[in-house]
């Protein structure tokens, strides 16, 4: 596991992230990954946070964005994203496609989860819909197959160290799957109210233009309004 302090190489941070160690030192002399950390004999290391933006970067050239794209939408971010805000943005950008369930062996998962996944911590990931069994647990790990999302994946393994019971994780997602499908229904209707006079071509090229800003739209205003709800809280306390 990959911890806050962990200093990972470029080539182990390169194979955390399967990619290249060309595409690694090409992504910073674009100034799209921070530069690393020097250490002993000026040796790079890398951390949590490269890890995230890099899987980020991945994330949206896989949506088909061009280098010049992915800068904007980065500048876009605030330089100090921790590595949990930059998990969420990866999951917002995998939101914009419709299929992001892949079928993987369990190293397969514990690799691009990043660590090693227990009993417990597979139930965990489960009853979040990350991950589904699918093989015969009997035959040993190299003969179990999962489902995962691959979107949610990272946002889940960091949810797994969020000091949270598992009855509180769940019941916070029941809450925000109940508003979220209340406001996209109620988004839905806004647009279909606006467009009712457009051609069914029109309105899916409007759709898959919309959906991207009104999801980051949703993201940016939840998270102002959290803020919000947590100050007040922490005023009342203090």
């Amino acid at each position: 596991m990959t911890t806050e302090t962990e200093a990972l190489t470029i080539d182990e941070l390169a194979a955390r992230a399967g990619v290249t160690v060309r595409t690694v030192r090409f992504y910073g002399t674009k100034g799209l990954l921070p530069p690393p950390v020097l250490g002993p004999r000026r040796v790079g290391r890398y951390g949590r946070e490269h890890l995230g933006r890099l899987e980020l970067i991945e994330e949206l050239q896989s949506r088909g964005m061009t280098l010049a794209a992915i800068e904007r939408y980065l500048a876009q971010l605030p330089p100090d994203l921790s590595v949990r805000d930059l998990a969420v943005q990866r999951a917002v950008v995998a939101s914009w496609a419709p299929g992001t369930v892949e079928t993987v062996s369990r190293a397969e998962l514990e690799r691009r989860a990043g660590r090693a996944l227990g009993e417990e911590e597979l139930e965990r990931l489960a009853a979040m819909d990350v991950v589904e069994r699918v093989g015969d647990p009997g035959a040993g790990p190299d003969g179990e197959v999962f489902r995962v999302d691959a979107g949610l994946l990272r946002l889940g393994v960091e949810l797994l160290d969020v000091p949270l019971s598992h009855e509180s994780v769940l019941a916070a997602r029941a809450v925000l799957t109940e508003h979220s499908r209340a406001a996209a229904r109620e988004l839905s209707r806004l647009l279909r109210d606006a467009v009712a006079d457009k051609d069914s071509r029109d309105v899916r090229s409007l759709s898959a233009r919309m959906h991207p800003l009104v999801v980051q739209a949703l993201l940016t205003t939840f998270q102002r309004s959290l803020k919000e709800e947590l100050r007040e809280w922490l005023d009342e306390d203090g």
